[in-house]
């Protein structure tokens, strides 16, 4: 009832329905959440393995399987997402100058996303993390800040690009 009521006021109101990251511009910026998305992914991908090497899957073997492969397609387009926001907000004139291919990797980036989604097979989520490692290190790159790769303590203990912070 009060959401009707708030519509309602809406529409005779004419509020205008805004949404951003960030548009203000915040110029908060971090590949950080597209990687862990990725590596996230690819655990689950993982589990999802184990589940398929069982001989029979049980009722919660299948609940499980469903919430699997869910959250699987949520973190491979939050990869995206998180991608599409630096390169669309971020990434300007002198960014293009100092990698000019990087649109074509972010296309790249877009494309195995998307295959993530569609599959199951881990060398796609793999694929994902090394090309979003190798737009870490040029987004780490435009801002003056080296990188380093380390294997992420964590399953699915892959290697990541992370900043020198010092």
């Amino acid at each position: 009832m009060l959401h009707r009521l708030i519509n309602l006021y809406d529409k005779a109101v004419s509020i205008n329905t805004v949404a951003a990251h960030c548009d203000i511009p915040c110029k908060i910026y971090d590949p950080i959440s597209a990687q862990l998305a990725t590596l996230s992914v690819i655990r689950f991908m993982d589990l999802i393995a184990e589940l398929e090497g069982k001989d029979s899957l049980s009722v919660a073997d299948h609940a499980k399987l469903s919430r699997l492969v869910a959250e699987k397609e949520t973190h491979a387009e939050k990869a995206k997402h998180e991608v599409r926001v630096i390169w669309g907000d971020y990434i300007k004139q002198p960014q293009f100058d100092q990698f000019p291919d990087i649109s074509e990797l972010v296309h790249n980036i877009m494309l195995t996303g998307s295959a993530c989604k569609q599959g199951i097979e881990r060398e796609k989520g793999a694929k994902l993390l090394t090309l979003i490692n190798e737009f870490a290190t040029a987004f780490w790159a435009t801002k003056k800040v080296s990188t380093y790769t380390a294997t992420c303590p964590y399953p699915p203990e892959e290697t990541v690009v992370y900043p020198k912070l010092q």
